[in-house]
């Protein structure tokens, strides 16, 4: 066996525990769940019942503090392939009452209810590729925010106070706006499959719910309660993304001179249009003559080879000259050649045919290379 074959072998056992970040591209479902902390929400009475709390010897404004609840969200969208995702998300949330207090120092005592939240919510996100691989391992972290409409509803909330009970509940629809924070690990065996840890924050508007109050001398009819409402989630969740194919592998440099194979190698060019990885009709000529010239004269192996020019970073070059190395291979298969013959390799923008400065657009430059062996 010669030393280029050992390298080969070595490469194909070594790379597919190498992890490499995939930008999502398509459509795509999540979901997610955890933990959700309710600030103290305001409570400012207004109308006939602020008018019977002052009468009653009450303060007109107090607030609600609430257990640590649940949050859990569904969402579908869509990955543009460059970093940017837009989705449409179904959300919940409820936290318990803890206590209520204010209403100038009166102790509320016997405090129940529940807080809810749900709505509909449109968000944008723009996911970073720094690079963070780290052997099995790779992350990508995102930003995101969010507009859209939320429900908040108290169950039953109340309290006692001085011999009588304060109440409230109902349902109020409020404008909702929200940001998010996370960060992706996808999941190399399941092309598509990414677990998700991320942090939100949503609030609405001010929303003002059904109130009463009751007393040994007096009863108010429904009125109204004033109630912010701001949310702080930690959630863990999943995402597949449909149609994602694996990652090309890295690009390995060898470690030592590689003897040059018998038989002389003849290469065909492949070039494509700026920031482009789609098939021209000449390209599709070219890669038909290739996996013809193959097949007669007996080739054992095609090595497929992706560049780019120098416009752009070097990650998205990278990334590039892998789609142009993809397509071609997909093109050379439906040709007739099988998979097992080719070596895909992608070098982003670091082998030009025509050197350049960086940011300059070289037609030339964005190729794939085809050379039979």
């Amino acid at each position: 066996m010669t030393l280029r074959k050992l390298l080969l072998a070595a490469t194909a056992l070594v790379l597919p525990a190498a992890a490499q970040a995939q930008q999502v591209s398509g459509i795509y479902i999540g979901a997610g769940a955890g933990l959700n902390w309710l600030q103290d929400a305001r409570l400012n009475s207004t109308g006939p019942l602020a008018d019977s709390l002052r009468a009653a010897g009450f303060g007109t404004s107090g607030k609600i503090s609430f257990d640590l609840g649940w949050v859990g969200v569904a969402s579908l969208g869509y990955g543009f392939g460059n970093g940017l995702r837009a989705e449409v998300e179904g959300n919940y949330r409820e936290n318990d009452v803890d206590k209520i207090r204010g209403f100038a120092g009166t102790p509320v005592t016997r405090v129940s209810g529940t807080s809810r939240s749900y709505g509909v919510m449109a968000n944008v996100f723009y996911d970073f590729d720094f690079g963070l691989n780290f052997g099995a391992v790779s992350l990508l972290p995102y930003v995101g925010g969010g507009i859209g409409w939320i429900w908040r509803e108290f169950d039953d909330v109340r309290g006692s106070v001085l011999g009588g009970e304060i109440r409230s509940s109902g349902t109020q629809g409020r404008f909702g706006y929200q940001g998010i924070a996370g960060l992706s690990m996808p999941i190399n065996t399941v092309p598509g499959l990414a677990v998700t840890a991320e942090y939100r924050f949503l609030g609405t508007a001010r929303q003002t719910l059904d109130s009463s109050s009751t007393n040994d001398s007096f009863t108010i009819t429904r009125t109204g309660t004033r109630s912010d409402n701001y949310n702080h989630s930690i959630m863990l969740g999943i995402r597949y993304a449909f149609g994602q194919r694996p990652a090309a592998p890295p690009v390995v440099a060898p470690v030592a001179p590689v003897a040059p194979a018998p038989q002389v190698a003849r290469t065909y060019l492949v070039f494509f249009d700026f920031d482009r990885a789609d098939l021209t009709d000449r390209a599709r000529q070219i890669i038909a003559e290739a996996a013809q010239n193959s097949r007669t004269a007996g080739v054992t192996r095609l090595e497929v080879s992706g560049h780019a020019d120098r416009s752009g970073t070097p990650q998205y070059n990278q990334r590039l000259s892998e789609r142009r190395a993809q397509a071609v291979a997909a093109e050379l298969e439906r040709r007739g050649v099988s998979r097992s013959q080719m070596v895909i390799q992608a070098f982003g923008e670091s082998r030009p045919l025509v050197p350049t400065a960086d940011g300059v657009r070289e037609p030339q430059n964005r190729r794939v290379e085809i050379v039979l062996r």
